[in-house]
């Protein structure tokens, strides 16, 4: 059954886990949706798991069109997701829907952007012209360097109130899903409460909607520092294809991510 943005919804009113990683090539696309795998995202994490960057900032929108346009030609079932990077949709809402326009072109389903209420114009000028958008708050990524690190969000009452506002406001400017990334469980679990979207949990605890981990963390294959949310699954399989199968059961009953997983 192919997986639309109708079929994720439906998922989501039956309280049925959304599993997502990370995807950059067709081979792991045809792969990963195979072993149950709902949403592909390609992550600008690629410019750290692929291009050997210290952070995403280095990617360009030629490169996300390039893999996104990989894994479309890979994935026959799975919904694909496209990260906007760096620079992209920091602009004009005009030239936003522009870059994602050429996403979408690649083959994505839905674009994902980084932060919160101030992205509200833009994510309601996407959504009102057929751009599915899902917007993505705690942890940002790209605004690494602003934040101070790849560190914990929303820990002080003030900031977990922020992020809980941002995420309605994302909600109410018209985003269908929302990524939440290192912020406390209890957090994340008011905010997926608060909202009638589906929320993506990356360090954020079981209560979300689903789960997303990036495909090079879980395969335990990236040479750089191990966030504390992910989990090896390759250490107890027989390979790639059963380490994937066994995260997606995971997800699917709730058994990860566990407490050690979670803030």
């Amino acid at each position: 059954m192919k997986i639309t943005l109708t079929a994720l919804q439906e998922m989501y009113g039956k309280n049925e886990k959304i599993a997502v990683l990370t995807c950059y090539d067709a081979s792991f696309a045809a792969l990963l949706e195979a072993q149950g795998v709902d949403i592909l995202l390609v992550g600008d994490s690629l410019g750290m798991v692929l291009q050997g960057h210290e952070t995403t900032l280095p990617v360009s929108l030629d490169n996300m069109v390039y893999h996104t346009a990989c894994v479309a030609r890979g994935a026959k079932q799975a919904f694909i997701i496209g990260d906007m990077p760096f620079g992209t949709f920091q602009v004009s809402p005009q030239e936003t829907f522009a870059n994602a326009a050429r996403l979408i072109a690649a083959g994505a389903h839905m674009i994902k952007l980084e932060g919160g209420a101030v992205m509200a114009e833009t994510v309601e000028f996407l959504a009102g012209r057929g751009i599915p958008v899902c917007g993505h708050i705690g942890l940002t990524p790209q605004s690494v360097h602003q934040i101070g690190g790849y560190r914990l969000q929303g820990k002080e009452a003030a900031a977990a109130q922020k992020l809980l506002e941002d995420a309605v406001a994302l909600e109410q400017a018209g985003a269908d899903m929302l990524v939440l990334e290192t912020i406390p469980a209890l957090l994340a679990a008011e905010i997926t409460a608060a909202l009638s979207i589906p929320t993506i949990g990356i360090g954020a605890g079981a209560a979300c909607s689903g789960q997303v981990l990036v495909l090079h963390d879980m395969l335990n294959i990236y040479p750089g520092k191990k966030a504390r949310f992910a989990k090896n699954y390759l250490q107890d399989a027989c390979g790639i294809t059963e380490a994937v199968k066994n995260y997606v059961a995971e997800v699917k009953s709730g058994s990860f991510p566990a407490q050690e997983h979670s803030f």
